[in-house]
């Protein structure tokens, strides 16, 4: 019988959580709900000197914000615990010892001094492979350069040393990715890299093989930049005798900055391109920096889920909207790609528009309350009828949560939503007020203004009955005058239904706007 699928994401504590990350941690968790298996969060935080005060709560937030709901974690516990790799100190010291007593892996005492003398004389002989390797431990100070006796006084006496894994130099490493298929990796090529540190502590490779195999993880899944590590990861199974349990491997595309030519996507050069990288609210807090994200940009999770299951994923047809039940279903690593995807945030934007026209009205409530909040508007106030109606006038055409109250226009212009609503204008669209603010017009809206003083029902079709009547009476179509209208009731040339709008804003509102535009735009055409 096949083994239970068990995948983790495992992040480090070094800093907010990247939406590479979030893509990672996605995959994951969609393959083990395919599988009908467990999806485990373990934090790897043996980098203590990198580690970030609030990272780790952080990173949970995202996943919960997002809906990715580890089955074990810190936080939900789970039989094969603990989930901190500090909290696991103890567990990883008898495999590195195991595979020193084995032959393959040796303690080495070499000073930071003799490490940059070997750096610097590699590099003068131009070495090709310029590392701590079968060829460079000969010279250096390690077990293989001395004798049992003298690395057992220097072990006593509490030197400083690492342990390093024994690279063989003459054989070759094969695998299988799922997403890149066999790969082979010569042993000359690689080093000896450290798996205990001075500290105690373990690198990342031994405590990845270690905890992967403890937790009885089946398949790994994680980015393109730990493709290079996984011949190392290979040999750790052989040489701890763990081959047969050792996991598949999925190593995930690359996603690339928005030109699609600038490498990996960077926090810095998005952040200057103005498109989000993080999740959620981050501030550094050792530089104090912060940046964009997709919580206070105005994405919704589910939107945000979409977009990135399909940054390197394909059902294998052209149909893109996805909720998260029919992702975890149709799911599956054989379709993943293996070039670089171009993180199109204009796409992730165009996603987002779409789950909010298909959300309940009611449920976007909360949402533009709180961006109403935000704008100094006295939220209190606003009855639950009229919250409804301010979503149901301006839901089709909101891109993002704050385009509820002012909306970025292609041309770069800010075209004002909600915020017409609850902000009489002071300035009027020059070019409509040359152009449809005629004598005619102005008329028309004088006479509009006190047959809306005596109208007793003020809903939309009432306003709008009434606007229509009249201009029957005076013979004008409604094209030649209702620019005219919008411009004295918004200031604006364009916007959402306005007969509603004024519904919203209300009559005494309504006909005080009216009566501002006459005086100040005046009666006579210009």
């Amino acid at each position: 019988m096949d083994k239970p699928v068990r995948v983790r994401f495992a992040p480090s504590p070094t800093g907010a959580l990247h939406i590479g990350g979030v893509r990672t941690a996605l995959y994951n968790y969609l393959f083990a709900k395919k599988e009908e298996g467990t999806f485990v969060l373990r934090i790897e935080d043996t980098d203590q000197a990198r580690y970030v005060q609030g990272a780790e709560e952080y990173i949970m937030q995202s996943l919960e914000w997002l809906g990715i709901v580890p089955d074990e974690s810190p936080i939900h516990g789970g039989e094969f615990g603990p989930y901190r790799q500090s909290e696991r100190k103890h567990i990883y010291r008898q495999y590195a010892e195991q595979l020193v007593k084995s032959g393959h892996a040796y303690y080495a005492f070499d000073t930071p001094q003799e490490l940059d003398a070997m750096r610097k004389r590699l590099e003068a002989a131009k070495s090709k492979n310029p590392t701590y390797n079968a060829i460079t431990r000969k010279d250096m100070t390690n077990s293989f350069t001395l004798s049992p006796e003298e690395v057992q006084k220097r072990l006593e006496s509490g030197e400083p040393y690492v342990i390093r894994v024994k690279i063989p130099h003459r054989e070759e490493v094969r695998f299988n990715d799922v997403i890149r298929g066999w790969v082979m990796v010569h042993g000359s090529t690689l080093d000896d890299k450290v798996i205990m540190k001075g500290d105690g502590m373990p690198t990342y490779h031994l405590a990845n093989v270690v905890d992967d195999y403890l937790m009885k993880i089946t398949q790994v899944i994680r980015g393109e930049e730990w493709l290079p590590s996984l011949p190392l990861h290979v040999l750790l199974y052989q040489f701890l005798g763990w081959e047969a349990d050792m996991p598949q491997f999925a190593h995930l595309p690359l996603l690339l900055n928005p030109p699609g030519k600038e490498g990996k996507l960077s926090k810095r050069q998005a952040d200057n391109l103005g498109v989000p990288v993080f999740p959620m609210p981050w501030a550094d807090p050792e530089k104090g920096e912060t940046y964009l994200n997709f919580n206070q940009a105005g994405f919704l999770p589910e939107a945000l889920l979409n977009f990135l299951a399909l940054l390197g994923w394909s059902p294998g047809n052209n149909q893109e909207m996805f909720d998260i039940s029919q992702l975890e279903k149709d799911f599956d690593l054989t379709k993943i790609t293996k070039a670089g995807i171009k993180f199109d945030y204009d796409k992730a934007c165009w996603f987002n528009e779409e789950y909010i026209k298909q959300r309940k009205p009611e449920e976007l409530v909360p949402l533009m309350l709180e961006v109403l909040k935000a704008n100094g508007i006295a939220v209190d106030s606003i009855d639950a009828e009229k919250a409804l109606q301010i979503v149901q006038l301006f839901q089709s055409r909101v891109t993002l949560i704050p385009d509820f109250w002012d909306k970025l226009e292609p041309s770069g212009k800010r075209l004002p939503q909600g915020k017409v609503l609850f902000v009489s204008p002071t300035e009027y669209d020059e070019k409509t007020a040359r152009k449809k603010w005629t004598g005619e017009a102005a008329d028309v809206v004088d006479t509009y203004k006190e047959h809306l003083t005596n109208l007793d029902n003020w809903v939309a079709d009432d306003i709008k009955t009434t606007l229509e009547a009249i201009l029957t009476s005076k013979g004008v179509k409604i094209g030649k005058v209702m620019p005219a209208v919008r411009l004295a009731v918004t200031g604006l040339s364009k916007g959402a239904d306005l007969m509603a709008t004024m519904e919203i804003i209300g009559k005494e509102e309504t006909i005080k706007r009216l009566e501002n535009a006459l005086n100040t735009l005046g009666q006579q055409v210009s």
